[in-house]
């Protein structure tokens, strides 16, 4: 099993939002990419709105995680692309609830998807 060492030095700003400043991953056997997870169903259909976007897109993460027979609770660093700001506070809300209690080191970034209709993309690094 993994062992996570997270690092929220003093001397830096607190985290808001859930995650943690640094995790040092110091047994590992096996470290997982996951590719930036759009938020199309295994039909190909796109949810409409942002909440519904963000949960597929989170879905989907879970479910490549699964597919390596892990769960959240390996994630190690989340990087989420949104298309619109104005969605920061819903999607922090969303991660929270997807994540529970487990906090990876994250990132937040406002981008310009490849498909106009993503409002968001998720990608990930998990570790066992």
């Amino acid at each position: 099993m993994v062992h996570i060492v997270s690092h929220n030095p003093a001397t830096v700003h607190p985290p808001v939002g859930g995650y943690c400043m640094g995790l040092e991953l110091t047994q590992h056997r096996r470290l997982l990419f996951i590719s930036g997870q759009v938020p199309e169903r295994s039909d190909g259909a796109v949810p409409d709105g942002f909440e519904a976007q963000c949960e597929q897109a989170w879905r989907n993460v879970m479910a490549v995680l699964a597919d390596a027979g892990l769960g959240v609770e390996h994630l190690v660093k989340v990087t989420t692309f949104l298309t619109d700001r104005s969605q920061v506070v819903t999607n922090r809300a969303i991660r929270r609830k997807m994540l529970g209690d487990h906090q990876p080191a994250l990132t937040v970034m406002v981008a310009e998807t490849v498909d106009s209709k993503w409002l968001l993309e998720i990608e990930a690094i998990a570790a066992d």
